[in-house]
């Protein structure tokens, strides 16, 4: 099942399972700006990350003396047990509360929204999480849109490029591929510029992650074609840009937390980039997507 909204400018799809967004297109034009999901090279759109951001050590973290298992990103992705909480013409609520089978692998109990709401050529993706326990819970969250690329079919994928809000000089901490962890290595990305040229080849060592960006907004420009989009990700303090090297898609991935290290004690409570939220209380945030409006 899929639920949609729309305004002037833009129409959006969101799929109940995982609540996950699925298409952003032009309602003049019917420009698609969401990759496909051909699972064939990767079969997602856009998939929520909670309550952990990548992989832990051998899918485990511990709290409290005790071992739990998560698979990589969480339990979010695909899950089939989000409910509508609130549809209007212009914004989408789904929710997913706690069970027993969630209290299995995360011994919390809390409230999970997603809402995404449509203002002129802007989409506001919204996280929401609500501590219904009576214990301080500990997570992480984020976004891994995939955004198309080549948007039009008179372009390749090396006619594009990110831009990024200010002059840059951060590496990327390289992944150890055989576990998914974050090892201590890593590799030059920028030398004091705000370009990053999209190639095939430039993820063959899975993802670029960002912890110390100076930039909070980041724009898909095409060569051909101008400005296509930007994602201002304000309150996120960790930032993912990925793709399959044969797929024709970048993910643009604002995080807060990221995979554990090699050397994790898997220790949940200081586990790199965790949140903490006490019993009652709600935290909020969000990312935006922005489609140029001369595209429109």
């Amino acid at each position: 099942m899929q639920y949609t909204i729309q305004n002037t400018q833009l129409k959006i799809a969101i799929k109940k399972i995982g609540a996950e967004l699925c298409s952003i297109q032009s309602v003049k034009n019917h420009t698609q700006f969401m990759w496909d999901a051909n699972s064939a090279v990767w079969g997602n759109h856009a998939p929520n990350l909670f309550p952990i951001i990548g992989s832990l050590k051998e899918d485990t973290y511990i709290f409290e003396g005790k071992a739990y298992n998560l698979p990589k990103h969480g339990f979010i992705r695909g899950n089939t047990d989000f409910e509508l909480h609130k549809h209007t013409e212009t914004s989408l609520t789904l929710k997913l509360t706690y069970s027993e089978a969630t209290l299995k692998t995360y011994p919390f109990k809390f409230e999970f929204y997603m809402t995404y709401k449509l203002t002129d050529n802007k989409l506001d993706v919204i996280h929401t999480i609500k501590n219904v326990d009576d214990k301080t819970m500990y997570f992480s969250l984020g976004g891994h849109p995939a955004f198309k690329c080549p948007v039009f079919e008179d372009e390749n994928y090396d006619d594009y490029v990110l831009e990024f809000e200010h002059p840059e000089n951060s590496k990327t901490h390289l992944i150890n591929t055989t576990n998914g962890l974050i090892s201590n290595k890593t590799k030059p990305v920028f030398n004091n510029t705000t370009l990053l040229p999209l190639t095939h080849d430039l993820f063959n060592d899975d993802a670029f992650i960002f912890k110390d960006l100076k930039s909070k907004k980041v724009r898909l420009k095409s060569k051909k074609h101008g400005n296509i989009l930007t994602v201002s990700y304000p309150d996120f303090d960790y930032l993912g840009i990925w793709a399959k090297p044969t797929g024709n898609y970048v993910c643009i991935e604002p995080w807060l937390g990221i995979a554990d290290n090699d050397d994790t004690s898997q220790d949940f409570k200081t586990k790199e980039g965790i949140l903490t939220l006490d019993a009652g209380d709600t935290f909020e945030v969000d990312y935006e997507v922005a489609i140029d409006e001369n595209i429109l």
